[in-house]
């Protein structure tokens, strides 16, 4: 498993919490807290296009 450093969660409203993670290779991680063992990994770039479209808008669908 890689050296990832996590945030602290972030928790919805009766929602399950996910947390951000990054490690020193410049990936950035995505799990839900509590199974940080099972996680997405990707460039930190894709990370922060996923959160600053998420931002915008781009996925309010799906609310």
């Amino acid at each position: 498993m890689a050296d990832i450093d996590w945030e602290a969660p972030l928790c919805g409203e009766g929602s399950s919490c996910f947390r951000l993670g990054t490690d020193a290779d410049g990936n950035g991680y995505i799990a839900v807290a509590g199974q940080e063992d099972h996680y997405l990994i990707d460039s930190l770039e894709a990370l922060r296009t996923l959160i600053t479209d998420i931002k915008a808008g781009k996925a309010d669908h799906l609310l």
